[in-house]
């Protein structure tokens, strides 16, 4: 257990031609890694054939949020370039009033001063309220009301890929497209859930007409996810928060599952953590509604997931200490290993895994 809870058992060397610079021709014709930890098996499949692996008892969990135009550019009165990374999803007490607040990070060769106008275009403007430390600032953002604020943001705004990904000229019209999952629904990421990105509405109908169910959480991932560990002793790395809504109706669901003896699967880490936060307070999931900064690392007792779709994560990260928890770091690097031998891509347009706890 004490290699397991220290920052370099997690570390392993990925040759750069591994990363996925883009997304697989079409979506479910990515390769899928099905690791069964009951019956000590690895498959090599592809990922349309998790149809076949699913039961017709089991129920899929999904992250139904959805990435928004989080990367904007813009100049400041005396005519200097400013680049402008949103935090989170803008709120504002009285919507479509053409004024919302948010957190942001500020690139700039001189820091904009405080209450000055950054023309993003026409329709979208912006200006530090105050400093909050860490680079970070609370950014007041104007928009055109008539237009309101998800379009004017569309409109002038780029998604933002993770670092690995190289664009010279920032996202594609294809990254629009695919760095979404076909089900997002409720903007507010700023990184998308990247194992729920293999699924096509053609799987989940045929998913469906097996009778396996879905249901949906909303977990609004945050730049904290790609923040690099630093503590030796990973228990004492600080979690990002994000904010997480679980409805009644997913609780409903997956208590229903549960008694005809069907097994949760969780697509994707946040998926996980939302999930587990949910059942922290009493041991049983409750439908809740608030910032979760739930932190799964190895010796995690879980209560609500059973089986887990995730893709391949950067070495050392805080990703790596969650499937580890559910699968064994020593099973995890193993794994890696092959992947890497096999040729799986890795990372957020990379390849997947399936993680069987249960059969």
């Amino acid at each position: 257990m004490l290699d397991d809870l220290s920052l370099n058992a997690y570390s392993y060397d990925l040759p750069e031609e591994c990363i996925a610079q883009r997304p697989a021709d079409k979506r479910d014709q990515s390769r899928l890694m099905v690791v069964n930890t009951v019956h000590n098996t690895l498959q090599h499949r592809n990922f349309d054939s998790l149809v076949d692996i699913i039961g017709p008892k089991d129920m899929l969990v999904v992250n139904d949020t959805k990435v928004f135009p989080a990367r904007l550019f813009g100049k400041k009165q005396t005519g200097g370039n400013v680049e402008v990374f949103l935090l989170e999803f803008p709120t504002s007490k009285i919507p479509d009033s053409g004024y919302s607040l948010t957190t942001a990070l500020i690139k700039a060769s001189k820091r904009p001063r405080q209450n000055a106008p950054i023309t993003i275009s026409d329709n979208l403007s912006c200006s530090i309220v105050e400093e909050l430390g860490d680079g970070k600032v609370k950014l007041q953002l104007q928009y055109n009301p008539k237009i309101g604020l998800i379009e004017a943001l569309k409109q002038a705004g780029q998604i933002p890929l993770p670092p690995y990904i190289s664009r010279k000229d920032g996202s594609t019209e294809e990254d629009v497209k695919r760095y979404q999952t076909v089900y997002a629904k409720e903007p507010g990421a700023v990184a998308a859930p990247t194992a729920g990105l293999h699924f096509t509405k053609k799987m989940i109908n045929d998913l469906s007409q097996r009778g396996i169910s879905m249901a949906q959480v909303t977990l609004h991932v945050g730049y904290g996810t790609f923040a690099p560990v630093r503590r030796s002793n990973i228990t004492r790395h600080q979690i990002h928060r994000e904010y997480i809504n679980i409805p009644i109706t997913t609780v409903e669901k997956i208590n229903e599952r549960r008694l005809r003896g069907g097994r949760i699967w969780a697509v994707g880490t946040t998926t996980v953590r939302a999930l587990e936060f949910g059942a922290m307070a009493t041991g049983k999931l409750e439908p809740i509604q608030g910032w979760c900064d739930l932190y799964i690392y190895p010796g995690f007792k879980f209560r609500v997931i059973d089986n887990l779709i995730t893709n391949f994560h950067l070495p050392n990260s805080s990703l790596m200490f969650l499937v580890s928890a559910l699968c064994s770091r020593k099973n995890l690097l193993d794994c890696y290993q092959t992947a890497i031998k096999e040729g799986y891509r890795f990372f957020s347009y990379g390849d997947a895994m399936a993680v069987i706890t249960r059969t």
